[in-house]
């Protein structure tokens, strides 16, 4: 009798598990807002043919996962109350959403009910999903509501070029494929537009589009079975993926597989001026951005940076009030990239320096310029702490398959080894280390997409390579720091030159994703520039030191030398601190001024003629390196104090006073006249920072014989008449 009771049982349960499914509101969601990727936003649900929003009541990562698996992702990382993608319009269809995690819809979860809710939409909830989709996930649409987009169904797009333009780099042209439960399927042409052309190309690392060959591919067409994708897309011309357009209507497909008299989507993109092979000089030699009006600073990658416009003259940031994805995307495509990938926040690629010219950015996602998008010049309340930075989508280069980094404890660090064609084959090999630094470095890691360097190494004896790899294939290794692959760089090419040999000797690196960044307060120096006459007995410390003009030896202890001197304080703007290259145990006693150098060169400071000849010049040792002053809410880390670390905290400035030992340039032997005062921080690239640039703070200056006077003090790079200013000078470091 037991077994028809459970029977029943049974079915009961099935019977109300029905009843409940059934009952479930049938639901559709989607990521809307001030979307700063193609994969985070605000939640909003379609529900009785209308979008609104959930509240961030009682939601969690649960619900979250539940939402970005049931959108076509992996799951979520995170998810973000009060509206932090901006409020949303229309109902509020869900609030107190508890979700165990294993639901496949929200609509599972138990809440409210649909509509119930006290909320505001400043409570409206968003979500950050994991960037990777679901394999062979498949959205079945249950609304008609003819607003869905792509990426409930696609797994992944390309473009698959003909055969003919296989070896082509960047791929520029082919067929638009999407992949749909793991096969590739061509889309039919009836319903494409160019604004969609725009999209693919610009989420391939191309600013434009251009017309191409029609009868290639019709012909090709005409010979080769098709497998079409069973929608039309419809795109605005704005998204930063093409999984981001709205479908377009349902294709039905002709029994002989063609569609109507369309034909498989081809698009052909426009390569950046820094991607464009030429048939002379292969690839140009550098990645320099001309657009004089916008520019990137402080990115570790290709395509990435804080944004900086140019007003009057002057380089200043974007305040990140409102910056989204359509405004990084104008930056992007300006400076010869494709769409935006990410419209960064808060810094996260640095602070700049001078003023914020440009707040409350709003762009249509059609101009030319940042420039010409609506903004609010008045950017009162704004700090550094809140500059913008993008991230674009650049060309699929292959620039890391021809470099590795070889024995190191991680895949940060190691020997470099570089593939070179030789004797027609392809083989791996290392670099000479002979004049190798930390500029050559910073490429290597830019190559292989791992950031910054950190250090640059001329001996590797400690990391055991690949032995088939030992061979010197590249020496004579030179470059400017713009590049974006070593072999951009100046080297011997095939005629190798190395007299210390390979093995242990080869070059290495080891990169980070963060850099310091030390700036000069360029408007200090202007306040606090004066001469001293001080008698050469209260200066044999400094002439010990080298900090005096080499006619100060045949000096007697009776006689004065004339000195500018002047205050520095030196800002850390970057994200990692700023740390001495050499440990305590190299550190050098120098027993004159009873101290430690933890850098024997930190400054130089020079008195130029106009022509950028050196008419007189100082140092300063890095004696002292401490966070003199950190801005608000920052501690201090570093103290010389009692043989302490020292350093400059991210945030923090060290000051060295115009009162100091060496705080001076010796200008005795100067004649009058007008002159270039110039300090160089960091001069010999001894520690990684993310802009070198900057480094170089540059007066004019005028000299009676008697009185001096500073004017025009400003950071290399902050102005863009440098050059003009400063006949035969430009914003490079030259002292390697």
């Amino acid at each position: 009798m037991a077994f028809p009771s459970a029977l029943c049982i049974f079915s009961f349960l099935a019977l109300v598990q029905a009843q409940s499914e059934s009952q479930q509101p049938k639901i559709q969601l989607r990521l809307a807002g001030n979307k700063r990727k193609h994969y985070e936003g605000r939640l909003e649900v379609f529900y009785n043919n209308e979008w609104g929003t959930i509240c961030d009541d009682d939601f969690s990562i649960l619900a979250a996962h539940v939402a970005c698996r049931e959108l076509g992702f992996l799951g979520a990382v995170a998810w973000s109350p009060s509206a932090k993608f901006g409020q949303g319009e229309g109902r509020i269809w869900l609030d107190n959403v508890h979700c165990t995690g294993r639901e496949k819809s929200l609509a599972e979860c138990p809440s409210n009910g649909i509509g119930v809710s006290d909320c505001r939409h400043s409570e409206d909830v968003g979500v950050i999903c994991n960037q990777k989709r679901i394999p062979g996930h498949r959205f079945i649409n249950t609304m008609n509501n003819n607003v869905e987009t792509l990426e409930e169904r696609v797994e992944d797009i390309r473009i698959r070029p003909i055969s003919s333009h296989l070896k082509r780099i960047p791929i520029t042209e082919g067929y638009v494929e999407i992949k749909e439960r793991g096969k590739w399927r061509q889309i039919c042409d009836e319903e494409w537009t160019p604004l969609n052309n725009r999209v693919v190309c610009g989420m391939y690392g191309f600013p434009g589009e251009k017309n191409y060959n029609n009868k290639v591919y019709k012909s090709l067409s005409m010979r080769k079975k098709k497998n079409y994708w069973g929608f039309s897309v419809n795109c605005t011309g704005n998204e930063a993926h093409l999984s981001s357009c709205r479908l377009g209507k349902p294709l039905e497909p002709k029994r002989n597989g063609t569609c109507g008299r369309g034909l498989p989507v081809v698009v052909s993109c426009v390569p950046g001026r820094a991607f464009a092979p030429s048939s002379s000089t292969g690839f140009r030699k550098a990645y320099r951005p001309e657009q004089p009006l916008v520019r990137l600073r402080g990115g570790s990658r290709i395509g990435e940076g804080r944004v900086e416009v140019l007003k009057n003259g002057v380089w200043g940031t974007v305040c990140d009030d409102n910056w989204n994805l359509r405004a990084a995307t104008i930056v992007c495509r300006e400076l010869g990239f494709g769409s935006a990938k990410e419209a960064l926040t808060g810094a996260k690629l640095g602070q700049g320096m001078g003023p914020v010219h440009m707040n409350e950015v709003e762009c249509s996602g059609f101009e030319k310029s940042l420039t010409d998008c609506y903004f609010n010049n008045d950017a009162l309340g704004c700090s550094h702490e809140e500059d913008a930075a993008v991230r674009c989508n650049i060309p699929a280069m292959g620039f890391q398959k021809r470099i590795r980094l070889s024995g190191g404890r991680n895949p940060h660090e190691g020997r470099v080894e570089v593939l070179t064609e030789k004797n027609g084959s392809l083989v791996w090999g290392t670099i000479c280390s002979e004049n190798w630094g930390m500029v050559e470095a910073m490429v290597v890691c830019r190559q292989l997409g791992l950031g910054f360097a950190s250090y640059a190494f001329q001996e590797t004896w400690y990391w055991a390579g690949e032995a088939s790899a030992d061979n010197v294939v590249m020496s004579g290794v030179r470059c400017s720091g713009t590049e974006m692959s070593l072999p951009q760089c100046l080297h011997h090419g095939k005629h190798i030159s190395c007299p210390k040999g390979g093995g242990r000797f080869a070059a290495g690196v080891t990169c980070s994703d963060t850099a310091p960044d030390l700036v000069l307060n360029a408007q200090l120096v202007e306040q606090t520039t004066y001469l001293e006459d001080r008698p050469m007995y209260a200066l044999q410390c400094a002439l010990e030191e080298n900090c005096l003009s080499s006619t100060a030896k045949k000096n007697d202890h009776s006689s004065y030398r004339r000195l500018l001197r002047f205050s520095s304080q030196i800002h850390n703007v970057g994200l990692t601190d700023f740390r001495p290259k050499l440990g305590y145990h190299a550190w050098t006693w120098h027993e004159c001024h009873r101290h430690y150098h933890s850098m024997e060169v930190f400054t130089h400071y020079d008195l130029l003629s106009l022509n950028g000849t050196r008419v007189a010049e100082g140092h300063k040792a890095s004696f002292c390196l401490e966070d003199t002053q950190c801005d608000e809410g920052i501690q201090k880390r570093y103290v010389c104090a009692n043989f302490g670390e020292q350093g400059i905290t991210v945030g923090c400035w060290d000051t060295y006073r115009h009162d100091i030992d060496c705080q001076w340039i010796d200008i005795t032997d100067v004649k009058p006249g007008d002159y270039i005062f110039q300090v160089v921080i960091n001069p010999n690239y001894d520690v990684a920072e993310s802009d070198y640039s900057n480094n170089v703070m540059k007066c004019k200056c005028r000299y009676d014989g008697y009185r001096i006077w500073t004017y025009q003090c400003h950071t290399g790079g902050s102005r863009s008449s440098d050059t003009d200013e400063y006949p035969g000078m430009s914003n490079q470091l030259h002292f390697r």
